[in-house]
């Protein structure tokens, strides 16, 4: 069993599991990470890797057919078996998240004004006059045009880069600790997207809150975060500071990502998209999850699971010596 260490989240050997009728769903699987105070954690991978089920489990907020296994201690207390009362307390006071989609999460049938007072009339005992002003104070902090007019309004009455800030509001009303951040700029236009990525990287600065970002964008990954991992199949393929993964990444899948991304400079040539679908969560493979769709596949990789080591200044979960991985490469480069 591990123990908290000085780390403002310490995750050990983290699972997730889902009771389907076909089954069971392997969703997450031994994610071990650690996250200091003010840092900046960012976890990329594609949709199905297990990111966001990741950070929902240490929020407590699984759906009903879901397990979690393992440890997550946060200033030495294990989220994981916290009873639900005491985690409570913990959520949206000192751990906050803000969700993927901002007018799904927003209660569409209550102002956002009792939205925002209730949170700090439950965790800061604060009266309703008090904790208006205060939520009016930090829609101002979010650059939210005409605050104590708008702050009144519902939730379908602001625009979706709106309504996301609106999200971090409420997710910075009680100042703190910890912000998960799940795909915070999904469906919002480049402009916004910046604006929104801006506003985070102020209120870390100025609260000194540690941010989780979870997001399939590496361009925002590279701009905000100090530590990324990425994931796929539920497991970690590879970890390390922003430099090393974006500039020396040594994982076949990694390297994959970051050959998709389009770049001014490729002058016309076509992309090099990953080939194949991403597995079956039900029916993963005995070895790396990433096997079935690597070109760089060894003749052991789709029966024994690499694990999770360092190479340089980076963990990978590969088989292949990390020399070897120099660029992704299309089963057409191949051929």
């Amino acid at each position: 069993m591990g123990t908290p260490g000085n780390s403002l989240l310490r995750v050990d050997d983290l699972s997730v599991r889902f009771a389907v009728p076909e089954g069971e769903v392997s969703a997450v699987n031994g994610v071990s990470f650690a996250l200091e105070k003010g840092q900046t954690f960012g976890i990329v991978g594609e949709s199905g890797s297990g990111k966001s089920q990741s950070m929902l489990a240490l929020m407590g907020l699984l759906s009903g057919n879901g397990s979690a296994g393992g440890h997550a201690w946060f200033r030495g207390e294990d989220l994981l078996a916290m009873p639900p009362q005491k985690l409570n307390k913990i959520r949206g006071n000192r751990i906050a998240m803000i969700f993927q989609d901002p007018m799904t999460a927003l209660n569409p049938y209550l102002t956002v004004e009792r939205q925002m007072t209730e949170v700090l009339e439950l965790h800061k005992g604060l009266t309703r006059r008090s904790a208006r002003t205060l939520a009016i104070q930090t829609l101002e902090a979010v650059s939210i045009p005409d605050a104590a007019r708008r702050i009144t309004m519902y939730p379908h009455e602001f625009s979706g880069g709106m309504r996301q800030r609106i999200m971090i509001a409420m997710a910075l009303l009680c100042q703190p600790d910890l912000l998960i951040a799940d795909e915070p700029t999904t469906a919002l236009d480049v402009t916004v997207q910046a604006q929104t990525m801006q506003l985070m990287r102020d209120l870390q600065r100025e609260y000194g809150t540690a941010i989780i970002l979870i997001t399939h964008d590496l361009g925002v990954v590279a701009g905000l975060c100090d530590q990324v991992m990425v994931m796929y199949g539920g497991r970690i393929m590879e970890e390390g500071s922003a430099e090393s993964i974006f500039y020396r990444p040594t994982h076949p899948y990694t390297r994959g990502l970051l050959d998709a991304i389009p770049r001014l400079d490729q002058g016309g040539a076509p992309l090099v998209a990953i080939p194949g679908q991403p597995p079956n969560m039900l029916r993963l493979p005995a070895g790396c999850p990433f096997s079935e769709r690597c070109t760089f596949v060894l003749p052991h990789c789709a029966t024994d699971m690499p694990p999770l080591v360092a190479a340089g200044d980076v963990l990978r979960a590969c088989h292949r010596d990390p020399a070897d991985v120099v660029e992704f490469r299309s089963p057409e480069a191949i051929a």
